[in-house]
């Protein structure tokens, strides 16, 4: 199957990318480059692929494509809220258009990358179905809702789009994320000694290993049609359903003579839920997560000391919303997000 990639040279797609080919597809990855070069350890074979901004993608980029993996998109609630409209313009808009192009070029099967954050306020120890109430607290979260109900409508006998609601994410990848929970805190037990929680720790969170999800999105690709047709999918484990106290003593536990310090500075945070991941394990027969929260913090851990991870490293280049700070002051990036030449 020759499987069109956005956003592989991401924090998934950088995982991603690598799986797909070893299940047999032929992947052609299509990227703005922005996080291109937030690479730890040796830089990753990329699959060959385009250079385009999302916003500008055409139908001959599409051309001969089997099925769309869709994960580029302003990456979590930070950045989606650095400008609102931005979020809207290419997580929502970009998306929707990108989904018609692919129909309208005879793409058969669509993977959206959505998110557990649509069930933000869902609140309470109840697992979380996918037909529970949506109830977004963020930009980022709110252009996934929108995102799902536009490629319902498009859902027809000849497209199939598939809507993957992946937990928050968490694992090692060459091209690392320290703005993500586990990651983040992983990284600030080696670097200060402390396990820094900054809200009062209760709030539940799903976590998924990215690796996970990488395995996850190739079983959709050719699961049967009849069982991910126009459906929304939770992707991880009730395993991994945790509160972030009890992510970071996994983390103390990970990471010899660090201490958990839960400040509670930022008072209680809204986004806490548990979340039900049965329907996916039924649709894609056989499909279960195979990391753990404990062996992703042991993973991340390693990865951090084998590439000498230092403080400015963990704060600028693997930190998305730095990154483009730091874009736009230097002029390569514009105030829309778009690289300059």
């Amino acid at each position: 199957m020759r499987v069109l990639l956005t956003g592989h040279q991401g924090y998934l797609g950088t995982v991603m990318a690598p799986v797909l080919r070893a299940a047999g597809h032929e992947v052609v990855g299509l990227d703005a480059g922005l996080f291109a070069d937030c690479v730890l350890g040796p830089a990753p074979a990329d699959p060959p692929g385009y250079r385009v901004d999302l916003r500008d993608v055409t139908a001959e980029h599409l051309a001969g494509v089997d099925a769309v993996i869709h994960l580029a998109a302003l990456s979590n609630d930070p950045l989606g809220s650095l400008a609102p409209e931005l979020t809207y313009d290419i997580n929502h808009h970009a998306s929707v258009r990108l989904a018609r192009l692919a129909r309208d070029a005879g793409v058969r099967r669509f993977l959206y990358a959505s998110t557990c954050s649509v069930y933000g306020a869902a609140g309470g120890d109840d697992l979380v179905a996918e037909d529970a109430p949506l109830r977004p607290v963020t930009p980022y979260a709110e252009s996934k809702v929108r995102v799902e109900d536009d490629l319902h409508a498009l859902a027809d006998g000849d497209f199939t789009p598939v809507y993957m609601r992946n937990a928050t994410a968490f694992g090692f990848s060459p091209r690392l994320r320290a703005d993500i929970v586990l990651n983040n805190l992983v990284g600030h037990a080696l670097l200060s000694g402390e396990v820094l929680v900054l809200s009062d720790g209760t709030p539940w969170r799903p976590l998924v290993h990215a690796a996970d999800i990488a395995r996850a999105f190739t079983a959709a690709l050719t699961a049967p049609r009849e069982a991910v047709h126009d459906r929304a999918f939770n992707i991880g484990s009730e395993v991994n359903n945790v509160t972030v106290a009890e992510i970071a003593a996994q983390v103390a536990e990970a990471v010899a003579g660090s201490e958990v310090r839960i400040t509670g500075e930022n008072g209680a945070d809204p986004r806490s839920y548990r979340v039900d991941f049965s329907r996916f394990r039924a649709a894609a027969a056989g499909f279960d997560c195979e990391w753990t929260v404990k062996q992703g913090a042991l993973e991340l851990a390693d990865a951090y000391r084998e590439h000498a991870l230092s403080r400015a490293d963990f704060e600028q280049r693997f930190t998305r919303l730095a990154v483009l700070r730091a874009a736009t002051e230097a002029g390569t990036v514009d105030d829309t997000l778009r690289r300059r030449p």
